[in-house]
């Protein structure tokens, strides 16, 4: 992305300038708009001395200002980036191809950046001010907003976006670029084919909703889905009998409050085939839970772990958290709903990757047991690249639901 060539200061005074000539700005078109900054860039002798690349790039940051998302919008247009993280007003950061790095990017001040804030999560209905300084937003194209305001971040207004590709990545980008392998791909594509639940953990940035989102394409036409998030994100493709849900905020009243719970009891009420949480972090968990055991197979959810046997941790913790039930009640509540627990990993070298995929198999001796099914198996590193293959070390135990769907092969799953 080209630099401006404009020191901030420079930018407010020709913003202010150019705002002064206007009589309302959304009566005027882009294209005059344009006219409009560039009659006023140049203006100024030293802009007139600038390169042609440096104009150009001056007239997008203004028009940016009034139209886009001000120093945001090039790294929104710009596909290889894959999260920005503005930690001030003058301090951003990027990931792009795997590597975190600083840009020379920024706003004016903090009123301009909680300006901007405001637009982004007014426009899906959030509301985020010093009594509620936490949200999460989207934005039109689908990326994940995370804000935090002063006075819980120290530095100034804090936004975390997530980016997705716009078209989502499929399978057989997953393979081709070492996710996975084709024999576990073909496994896990009989597995959502029969219905078996499926749980996906990862830590953060691991790849989880692109993986949900992958695994979604085998989802038969022909079903009802019912996806539940805190925002919208997921794009699923091929469902014509699809319905997305998205929690709501509290208003300014404290009113109006509607979480991941209470969605998940309303999707029950809509004859889904299949439900999709896109997480679960808290006391969601036992109702989610409820759902897979009260005959919505094949549903999917995500969460946070470290591995598969942490994730049946984590489930039982957030079960625990927000109802009082006796422990051994909730691992069999767990052990009967899910079938499968997919884990992903980011490794050292930035690649994301199937780390292991494990059948639950029931209680014994008081816990959650796990059969691992793959698990990816390190041999050395190529040109900085972690070198490796998903084995597949045990054969599928419970193959009732691929019996039931004519897709038990001889001698087994």
């Amino acid at each position: 992305m080209a630099d401006s060539g404009l020191a901030i200061e420079e930018l407010v005074e020709l913003r202010n300038a150019v705002r002064s000539r206007l009589t309302w700005d959304d009566a005027i078109s882009d294209e005059d708009l344009r006219k409009l900054i560039e009659d006023e860039l140049f203006r100024r002798e030293r802009v007139r001395r600038m390169t042609a690349g440096e104009r150009k790039a001056a007239v997008q940051r203004l028009f940016h200002s009034f139209r886009g998302l001000d120093a945001l919008q090039p790294l929104l247009e710009d596909q290889e980036i894959t999260e920005i993280m503005i930690n001030s007003h003058r301090e951003i950061f990027i990931e792009k191809g795997g590597e975190l790095r600083a840009v020379d990017l920024g706003f004016e001040s903090n009123e301009r950046l909680e300006d901007l804030i405001q637009s982004i999560v007014g426009r899906v209905n959030r509301i985020v001010n010093e009594a509620s300084p936490i949200v999460d937003a989207r934005l039109p194209d689908g990326s994940r907003v995370h804000v935090v305001l002063p006075p819980i971040a120290l530095k100034g207004p804090t936004v975390t976006i997530r980016r997705f590709p716009y078209q989502p990545l499929g399978i057989a980008d997953l393979i081709a670029r070492e996710a996975i392998s084709a024999e576990a791909a073909e496994f896990l594509r009989e597995l959502v084919t029969a219905k078996y639940n499926l749980f996906i953990s990862g830590g953060t940035g691991s790849g989880k909703t692109t993986f949900l989102n992958a695994l979604s394409q085998w989802i038969p036409p022909h079903e009802r889905v019912i996806t539940i998030e805190d925002a919208a994100e997921l794009q699923l493709r091929g469902i014509a009998n699809l319905v997305s849900l998205e929690t709501r905020n509290a208003n300014s009243e404290g009113k109006g409050q509607l979480g991941i719970r209470e969605l998940i009891r309303a999707s029950l009420r809509m004859r889904p085939n299949r439900i999709i949480v896109g997480e679960v972090r808290g006391a969601e968990a036992l109702d989610m839970l409820q759902a897979m055991n009260t005959g919505h197979e094949g549903s999917l959810s995500t969460g946070h772990a470290n591995g598969a046997k942490d994730m049946i941790s984590r489930l039982e913790t957030m079960v625990l958290g927000g109802a009082d039930l006796p422990v051994p009640v909730v691992r069999q509540q767990i052990a009967s709903a899910l079938d499968i627990v997919v884990h992903l990993s980011r490794f050292r070298d930035s690649t994301r990757r199937v780390a292991e995929i494990c059948e639950v198999t029931g209680i014994e001796q008081g816990e959650v047991r796990l059969n691992a099914l793959f698990r990816f198996e390190e041999e050395g590193e190529r040109n900085g690249r972690i070198a490796g293959r998903l084995r597949r070390t045990a054969p599928l135990r419970d193959t009732g639901k691929l019996r039931h769907a004519g897709l038990m092969k001889e001698g087994g799953g």
